[in-house]
């Protein structure tokens, strides 16, 4: 899968890039705010979101359109589940910072299954 990291935190967006990479996965591009990746938005097939990002607590807005106007598959990593608001149905996974490779591989898993279907 081509998946897109959205994370304005360095140090979980490495994280987040050597699970991605080391299950086979391309990274096809790893960004901080809305305007960066809507700009990679047409290379990814998936986006691991987090809420809060270098442009303020934009992370639910841009999931949103990523799923709409792209018809990119979203999983929510962040510290803050809670936050997901109503319309944010479309995701397809939510994981809780602090998280494990096995729970983002889990995450990675049921985009597989949707993709598929």
């Amino acid at each position: 899968m081509k998946v897109l990291i959205v994370e304005d935190e360095l140090l979980i967006a490495v994280e987040l890039d050597r699970i991605v990479d080391g299950a086979g996965h391309d990274v096809v591009g790893i960004v901080a705010s809305v305007e960066q990746a809507l700009a990679h938005a047409a290379r990814a097939q998936v986006a691991l979101v987090d809420l809060r990002l270098a442009d303020g607590p934009s992370g639910g807005a841009l999931a949103r359109r990523l799923m709409d106007r792209f018809g990119i598959k979203v999983v929510f990593v962040t510290a803050n589940p809670s936050e997901i608001g109503y319309g944010l149905d479309g995701a397809i996974d939510i994981v809780s910072k602090p998280f494990d490779d096995q729970r983002i591989l889990l995450a990675l898993a049921k985009v597989e299954d949707a993709l598929h279907r």
